[in-house]
């Protein structure tokens, strides 16, 4: 049984492999070398490639924060909203996700309530700075999904917020 499995495991993994990139062994645009140069000569997928999710998650900024019951944008907030706008548009190939959290005070239903609005307030605004609505999407999730645990204010502030989770660029 044990022979079975490993044997069944290993195949999935060479499956898996095998699917991965289609120029793998050279022939097609960067020769199917994964530490090829990106943009700017830096790695790709890396966080110093500004094409990359994981630039734009830090580097960019993929979250705004919002005071105790708002939905109102600050300067801060549209701040990194312009960047991501700007990011969105030289990266035609990505869509997004648009997060809204709360923090835990108040009942489940006012919480949903206000990450939508929280949500809905950061993908207007990146429509407004010229990002095509028909590539966000919005979701909220209310107070299901706190990155902090702690019943204080510094916990409660990193739980109000909106973030942009990219989707797509994989077809490179």
């Amino acid at each position: 049984m044990k022979l079975r499995t490993s044997l069944l495991i290993t195949f999935a993994a060479l499956t898996l492999a095998a699917c991965t990139n289609p120029n793998r062994f050279g022939g097609g645009e960067g020769g199917g070398d994964p530490f090829a140069n990106g943009a700017n000569g830096a790695i790709a997928g890396s966080v110093s490639d500004p094409s990359s999710p994981a630039y734009f998650q830090q580097a960019v900024g993929d979250r705004v924060l919002f005071a105790v019951d708002q939905s109102t944008l600050s300067p801060e907030g549209r701040a990194t909203l312009d960047g991501q706008a700007v990011w969105l548009l030289q990266n035609a190939d990505y869509t997004a996700v648009i997060e809204g959290h709360a923090d835990e005070r108040g009942t489940r239903e006012y919480n949903v309530a206000l990450g939508a609005r929280r949500a809905d307030a950061a993908r207007a605004y990146l429509v407004s700075q010229g990002v095509p609505s028909s590539r966000l999407q919005v979701v909220s999730y209310g107070k299901e999904r706190p990155i902090e645990i702690c019943s204080d204010e510094a916990c409660y502030g990193q739980n109000r917020r909106a973030v942009t989770v990219l989707a797509g660029g994989l077809s490179s």
